[in-house]
This record gives C-alpha cells, sequence and structure tokens, in this order.
C-alpha cells in the first residue's frame, strides 16, 4: 500500500473509471471487427485510453518511480501517442487483445493501489 498524493489517488480514480468505460463500451461485441464497425463504442473507447494516458503524465514522479516495477506507466502513455497522433493507423485487433488482457490486470494494479 502506498501513502498517495490527493492529486495521485485522484488519477488513479480517473484511470479507473475510464477502464470501467472501455469495458462497458466493448463489453457486448464478440470480436475486433465487430467492435471496430460500431464505430461510436470504438471511437469512446479510444477516447478513454487517451484520458488514461493523460493522467499518467498528472502522476507525481515520485509515484510513479515508487510503482513503475508494478506498472509500466510509459508504455501506457505510448499508446496514448499512439492513439493521438496516428488515428487513422490503429490496428482494432490490438485495442481488442489491450482491452481483453492488459487492461485488466492494469485494472487489478491500480485497484491494489487505491486500496
Amino acid at each position: 500500500m502506498h501513502n498517495l498524493a490527493h492529486k495521485d489517488f485522484s488519477c488513479l480514480l480517473n484511470m479507473l473509471e475510464s477502464i470501467k468505460k472501455i469495458e462497458d463500451y466493448s463489453g457486448r461485441f464478440k470480436n475486433a471487427d465487430d467492435f471496430y464497425n460500431e464505430t461510436i463504442s470504438f471511437d469512446a473507447s479510444l477516447m478513454n485510453f487517451i484520458v488514461i494516458g493523460e493522467m499518467v503524465d498528472k502522476l507525481s514522479e515520485k509515484f510513479i518511480h515508487e510503482t513503475e516495477g508494478q506498472i509500466d506507466w510509459f508504455k501506457i502513455k505510448g499508446f496514448r501517442n499512439i492513439i493521438a497522433h496516428n488515428y487513422f493507423g490503429i490496428d482494432a485487433e490490438e485495442v481488442w487483445q489491450i482491452i481483453h488482457g492488459t487492461l485488466q490486470e492494469l485494472k487489478e494494479n491500480i485497484e491494489l493501489l487505491t486500496k
């Protein structure tokens, strides 16, 4: 357990809220193509990945340093940059794999940090 600064705690809660939205938006689809073809849900999910990446930027350096062994903040920020700067080149299958793989792990790690 970490002694979180209010700002860091708030950023983590925002990340959890965005993860929940991504889960809600993507949960009714059976595969990446169906998800991608429902542009409102797909676009909303990508926007929430951007929000998650923006929250990483707002975390304190101390907190990032203390938790970098648990969470790859650099990779999260990198994915945000890919979405924001290469929007029309986004691979729906990659997004789908992140949602159904590493996003759950991120959620669990953030939940542990906020307890």
